[in-house]
């Protein structure tokens, strides 16, 4: 986008401007994140080299993509051509976390924003993030957070944050 439209459309207080403004800091971001990382003698971070392995950065794609979608093992083994062995301990080598504990942690960050919305409702939610019912969702939440994911939206509204 050329800069002079890029200042208009930023500066336009209309419909659709708030998207505008998160994608160009989203593109300002990943710009200077790629300035910086692949600078001489620049010490680029695990997560950053992740993406751009040959096994590891299409499941993660697949998985940021696709989040509610019932992903396992096997599936994404398949889709990336190699064995569930190999992905599982090229993944778990480079992320630091085996693909499906990485993927169940992904969903928990969406649905613990989803659960402060008025109205949600755990299957809702589940349903959104990629849990098979609003059960799942529960038992993964509360190992993660500490509390249900009920208890945790009471607290937050209270919090007001």
């Amino acid at each position: 986008m050329p800069s002079q439209l890029r200042d208009q459309e930023i500066t336009r207080e209309e419909p659709g401007q708030q998207a505008l403004l998160d994608r160009t800091l989203d593109l300002m971001l990943i710009t200077a994140l790629r300035a910086w990382f692949t600078r001489p003698g620049a010490q680029i971070p695990a997560w950053y080299l992740t993406h751009s392995d040959f096994v590891v950065g299409p499941v993660l794609r697949l998985m940021h993509t696709n989040l509610a979608h019932p992903w396992t093992l096997d599936a994404l083994a398949a889709k990336t051509g190699v064995s569930r062995t190999n992905l599982a301990r090229r993944f778990t080598t480079l992320v630091g976390l085996p693909p499906m504990t990485y993927l169940r942690e992904r969903r928990l960050a969406p649905a613990a924003d989803l659960l402060r919305e008025p109205g949600a409702t755990s299957a809702a939610v589940a349903s959104r993030v990629g849990f098979a019912n609003a059960f799942a969702l529960s038992t993964a939440f509360k190992k993660q957070h500490g509390v249900s994911p009920s208890d945790y939206r009471t607290r937050e509204s209270h919090t007001g944050t």
